[in-house]
């Protein structure tokens, strides 16, 4: 399969739904690849003793939230703050200050991913004592999340770096570099975690070291391709010594998207603990973290298709061709509903075939997984419209309506609607898969009123500075990387 970056006149002319599938494709290969990465590393996980396997399922999925919530608010601020700047920077022909938000971000991201994964790491121990308690999802929770808060940055930046590849219309490179990461992945998970040869069984332990060193090769790589000074984008070592406006920019742009990001992240972690309280509770979880791995297999081709529109609505806003940003919003929004009404009956048809896949000899894991997809499916078109307008928002740069619309769906309506049908009707764990599937319905159709509102047309470009007065660092000038 052979991909090729779309330019900045295809992107502002080219066939809309053609063009942005042509600069989406290369992001689902991606997303397929770090789903299959999920799914590889549930296999193998789900390979250890039976008496093992769904604790350490279990523990994951306690673990994963309090992880997200760091990851979301880092990378939620920098892959906001690049997607808005740079996509807009470039449709506005400006790209040397496009490079320049491209360096800060980095040194921010960086700063940040440092400073809350050591806070994570001595705040974990606590936050699993609230979630689970003691026992043997807690110690394998606690083994997990303690090397992963230690390898933060490198969960961290290749996201910032994809963001911005993707912003220019570049989705090729981050496909490369993060399926290279992705491989190694892939191929460390059955030594680590089972043990081969001369590498002694880690169990979850071996998941997480793999998973650190892996993005720790997709970090790396990215690094030294931005250092080769190709392109538009390329790192500088004056451009990456932080300056107050362009920290304040980024902030503005990106804390609300962040906020979102981590709130939903945060909101997981509840529901976690929401879930822990079922009859059964390391059955339910184990449950829940197989058919939430099978479920995000709905988002491989809408991931793809909302960076495409993403990269191609901030450019045409950076433009300031804003007949052509709504015609991309009503194709994209199209677009995206078809294709998850689409997957919507695939997944429940094949349902519990693919949950035996990952957890063999435990139907009854199996059996919560099975009906944890086929609640959800029905909302999955309504999710169309909800992930069509956090594309709008990022790519605008104004992201508190998408702030907003996270916290209504999750905080508003998820939570309290799980709690009512699973423990207040006594519904139990059907209850509380039947509220998240009502979240999505109601938090989609809320959607649609947003994007009819046209405040997202707004660019947060500010006007093209006087000659001389340009806060960029032109190529070639003073420090190189």
């Amino acid at each position: 399969m052979r991909f090729k970056t779309a330019t900045r006149e295809e992107i502002l002319s080219g066939p809309p739904i053609r063009t942005m599938a042509r600069i989406g494709a290369p992001a689902v290969v991606s997303t397929f690849l770090f789903t299959l990465y999920n799914l590889v590393d549930a296999f193998w996980v789900g390979r250890l003793p039976s008496e093992e396997s769904a604790a350490v399922f279990a523990g994951i999925q306690v673990s994963w939230p309090i992880v997200w919530f760091l990851i979301a608010f880092v990378s939620g601020f920098g892959g906001a703050a690049a997607s808005a700047l740079i996509s807009q920077y470039t449709g506005a022909k400006r790209p040397l200050e496009a490079n320049v938000a491209l360096n800060q971000l980095v040194s921010l991201s960086t700063v940040a991913a440092v400073v809350l994964g050591l806070a994570g790491y001595v705040l974990s121990p606590w936050l699993l004592s609230l979630l689970v308690g003691q026992g043997s999802v807690a110690d394998a929770a606690s083994l997990y999340i303690g090397i992963v808060f230690l390898g933060l940055p490198t969960l961290v930046l290749p996201g910032l770096f994809t963001s911005a590849f993707s912003a220019v219309g570049d989705t090729v490179t981050p496909l490369l570099v993060n399926g290279a990461g992705v491989l190694l992945n892939m191929l460390l998970d059955p030594p680590f975690v089972l043990g081969w040869g001369p590498i002694p069984r880690m169990g979850i332990a071996g998941a997480a070291y793999a998973t650190v060193i892996s993005q720790g090769l997709a970090t790396i790589l990215f690094f030294l391709l931005l250092l080769r000074r190709r392109g538009v984008l390329h790192l500088q070592v004056r451009a990456l010594r932080l300056r107050w406006a362009w920290v304040v920019k980024g902030l503005r742009i990106g804390v609300p998207a962040a906020l979102a990001q981590s709130s939903m992240a945060f909101g997981f972690v509840i529901m976690t603990k929401v879930i822990s309280r079922l009859p059964n509770p390391e059955v339910t979880l184990a449950g829940y973290g197989v058919g939430d791995r099978v479920l995000g297999m709905a988002f491989i081709f809408t991931d793809g298709l909302g960076t495409g529109l993403t990269t191609m609505v901030g450019q045409a806003l950076g433009a300031e061709r804003m007949e052509r940003a709504r015609e991309l919003l009503r194709k994209g929004l199209w677009a995206l509903v078809a294709i998850l009404s689409v997957e919507a009956v695939i997944l429940w048809a094949v349902r519990y075939p693919i949950v035996a896949l990952f957890i063999p000899g435990r139907p009854d894991v199996a059996d919560v997984s099975g009906r944890l997809i086929a609640s959800f499916a029905a909302s999955l078109p309504f999710l169309g419209t909800f992930f069509t307008a956090l594309s709008i928002y990022r790519a605008s740069g104004h992201n508190v309506p998408a702030m907003v619309l996270g916290f209504l769906r999750l905080w508003c309506l998820r939570i309290p609607l799980a709690i009512l049908l699973g423990f207040v009707l006594k519904l139990g764990a059907d209850g509380v898969w039947w509220g998240m599937a009502a979240s999505n319905f109601v938090a989609g159709l809320i959607a649609l009123g947003f994007l009819a509102n046209r405040s997202w047309q707004r660019r947060v470009v500010e006007p093209l500075p006087e000659e001389g007065e340009a806060l960029a660092v032109a190529p070639g000038s003073g420090d190189a990387g």
